[in-house]
C-alpha cells in the first residue's frame, strides 16, 4: 500500500511538472486557474468540520477531460486540510479521479497505517441529464487522517432550475460508529447575483441533515 501512495505521489509530481513546462512554452493557454469559496461552515458529506466560516482556495489545471490541483479549507480555530486531485471526465459522463486527503497539521511524508496523514480515495461519478451518481472508496488506512482502508460513500443528486436534491451513504470515517449508513441528505439552491456589468456573485445555500449523526445544518456560501 505504501508503494501505491508513493506511485500516486510520483505521478502527480511528474504531471505537475508536465503541465508547468506547457505553461511556460504557452502562458496564454496553460489551463491553470484559481478561486476561492467563502463558507458559513464547513459541511463534508454530512460532517462539520471545523469550527466556524471556511476560507477554501483551490488551484487546478484543466486540459481536455483532464483536471489536477489542489483544494484546501481552512478557519480561524485552526482546522486545515489540503487536498491534491486529479481527474478525467470522459465525454459520455463517465468521471474518474483520485484524491489526496491531507492534514497539514500533520507531517506530509508520514504514511504509516498507525499515523500516516493522507487518505487516498479513488473516486467514481457519472451523469446524464441532471442526475448525478457518485461512488468513493478509500485505498488506505492512515490513523492520522481517522480512516480505516475500504471507507466507502456513494451519492445520487439530482439537479434542476438551480436546485440541487441529494442523498448520500457510507461507512468508516462518514458515520460514528463506521457502519455504512445514510448520513447525508439535503437540498441545495445556486444564485447568480449581478452586481455590475462586469462582475457577478455565485452564491449557494445548502440545508443538510445527517440522520446517522442525528445533525442539522444550514450553510451558505459566495465564490471568486
Amino acid at each position: 500500500m505504501k508503494r501505491k501512495i508513493l506511485l500516486s505521489a510520483s505521478c502527480f509530481v511528474l504531471l505537475i511538472l508536465s503541465v508547468t513546462t506547457n505553461a511556460q512554452n504557452d502562458p496564454e493557454s496553460s489551463g491553470f486557474s484559481a478561486g476561492a469559496d467563502f463558507y458559513s461552515s464547513y459541511v463534508w458529506r454530512g460532517t462539520k468540520l471545523g469550527r466556524g466560516p471556511a476560507f477554501q482556495p483551490r488551484v487546478d489545471f484543466s486540459s481536455g477531460g483532464l483536471t489536477a490541483g489542489v483544494w484546501g479549507s481552512f478557519d480561524a480555530l485552526g482546522y486545515t486540510e489540503a487536498d491534491p486531485y486529479i481527474s478525467y471526465a470522459f465525454p459520455f459522463g463517465l468521471i474518474f479521479g483520485v484524491t489526496d486527503y491531507y492534514y497539514p497539521d500533520l507531517p506530509v511524508f508520514e504514511i504509516s497505517d498507525s499515523t500516516g496523514s493522507h487518505a487516498v480515495e479513488m473516486n467514481f461519478g457519472f451523469g446524464i441529464g441532471g442526475i448525478s451518481l457518485s461512488a468513493n472508496v478509500i485505498l488506505n488506512e492512515a490513523g492520522g487522517t481517522g480512516s480505516s482502508g475500504g471507507d466507502m460513500y456513494f451519492e445520487a443528486r439530482y439537479d434542476f432550475s438551480g436546485v440541487s436534491l441529494f442523498i448520500g451513504a457510507g461507512d468508516g470515517w462518514h458515520t460514528s460508529d463506521g457502519n455504512f449508513a445514510v448520513c447525508n441528505i439535503g437540498v441545495g439552491i445556486f444564485r447568480e447575483i449581478i452586481l455590475s456589468d462586469n462582475f457577478s456573485l455565485p452564491v449557494n445555500g445548502q440545508v443538510i441533515l445527517n440522520p446517522e449523526q442525528e445533525h442539522f445544518y444550514v450553510v451558505v456560501g459566495f465564490s471568486l
